[in-house]
């Protein structure tokens, strides 16, 4: 027996609430026919800055320093005042054969059928099954999202001692949350030779947080019947093992995009990303849809991913009018230390990439990198740039090292010289 579906057909869907599918609503309402419609999974909007109690969001897209919870509401109010219509608890489970949405809400099921689809579901951390962390199954381990979901929203407690595994960014997210929650940070640990987040953050961990950081090692055992009493802590260059006791392990990083309703439409997926592969416009491989945010480049911070909205929705305006053939797509090849790049397609004399920079991830550190962008064994562009590349944060290169690529040359290759 056929479900009977409630047939919507804004002229832009837009699946996820983050912030840049809202910054992707609040641009395009007003410009598009009717309102754009935002689906989002969770029952309030905003993403992950909703489970981040501390201050550094909204600096490069707002302008001012916020806290997590203040840039998510300032966020989703801004693309509802601009006419977006945002609908929360609103799952997409899948496309029909013909390609609309399907979703399932509060109120009902819906077909979903709009002029464009833009894609913003953003990323999650591998857990400590994805990890294969070998060990006993005990309550508290966690990743920073469900450690902040558990203090920020459910105003719950983790444990009194913690290690955080990884160094980045989000790592010391995670250990704020542990300080507000009452949590001690006994240790962080990285495999590593040197912290993945900017500098000043081990330096302001060891004398303001009190937080050990120790590189080169891996957690390989967890240790506990019902609640965590210890983790098996590895050198990873002399294999010496030693026990910490702590009664909470939470696993940051290693970020994977939420790629699956991209994978079962068919989408051309990058290799190194996981996500779907785009163009410097943000175009997937299905003419209408579109990628942005963390789905693409897991992970930046949330005010790229916002910025990234708002280029997408310049792009999807176009597509609305009946914009011109993109012309001939080139892949670039990101060739070791680095894992990825993004955009991994570019159209000689297309849309560049948001804030026409490329983004990168590299799995080493080069401290002063030199940029090569190569094609048919020429190389095109060469530049040391001031800023380095290092693991566990996004790597930024000047899009405009691609303007000599030509479209009929081949892939292009782009490495980091020494």
């Amino acid at each position: 027996m056929s479900t009977t579906r409630t047939r919507l057909t804004p002229a832009v869907a837009i699946v996820g609430g983050g912030p840049a599918g809202l910054r992707a609503a609040r641009e395009l309402a007003g410009a598009v026919t009717g309102r754009p419609l935002v689906l989002e999974r969770e029952q309030h909007a905003g993403g992950i800055p909703r489970h981040c109690a501390h201050t550094g969001f909204g600096v490069r897209d707002l302008h001012r320093v916020l806290t997590g919870p203040e840039y998510a509401r300032r966020m989703a109010a801004g693309a509802e005042r601009a006419g977006a219509d945002v609908r929360t608890g609103a799952m997409v489970t899948g496309w029909s054969a013909d390609g609309a949405l399907e979703v399932t809400a509060p109120d009902g099921l819906y077909e979903v059928r709009a002029g464009a689809v833009v894609l913003a579901t953003g990323a999650r951390e591998r857990p400590r099954t994805a990890r294969l962390v070998p060990g006993d199954r005990p309550d508290g381990v966690f990743t920073t999202g469900h450690l902040q979901n558990l203090v920020h929203l459910r105003h719950g407690r983790p444990g009194l001692r913690a290690v955080v595994v990884g160094s980045e960014l989000v790592s010391w997210s995670a250990v704020l949350t542990l300080r507000e929650a009452g949590c001690r940070t006994v240790l962080m640990t990285s495999e590593r030779p040197h912290g993945e987040a900017y500098a000043a953050l081990p330096v302001a961990g060891r004398l303001g947080l009190r937080v050990p950081l120790r590189t080169r090692t891996r957690v390989t055992r967890i240790i506990g019947k019902r609640r965590v009493e210890a983790v098996q802590i590895e050198d990873v260059d002399t294999g010496r093992r030693h026990v910490v006791p702590c009664d909470t392990v939470v696993f940051t990083g290693d970020w994977i995009p939420d790629n699956e309703l991209a994978r079962s439409a068919s989408l051309d997926l990058d290799p190194g990303t996981l996500g779907p592969a785009v163009d410097g416009a943000l175009r997937t491989s299905r003419p209408g849809v579109f990628a942005a945010g963390n789905l693409l480049h897991p992970v930046d911070t949330a005010d790229i991913a916002a910025l990234d909205g708002a280029h997408v929705a310049r792009s999807v305006l176009d597509h609305l009018a009946g914009g011109e053939d993109p012309g001939e797509a080139v892949r670039i090849v990101a060739e070791e230390p680095l894992r990825w790049i993004s955009p991994s397609t570019y159209r000689p004399g297309g849309r560049g990439p948001a804030r026409g920079r490329l983004l990168a991830w590299v799995d080493e550190l080069v401290p002063f990198p030199r940029v090569a962008v190569v094609q048919d064994g020429r190389t095109l562009a060469e530049r040391r740039l001031p800023w380095p590349a290092a693991p566990g944060r996004v790597f930024r290169i000047p899009s405009g090292m691609l303007d000599a690529v030509r479209p009929d040359g081949g892939d292009v290759r782009v490495s980091l010289r020494r």
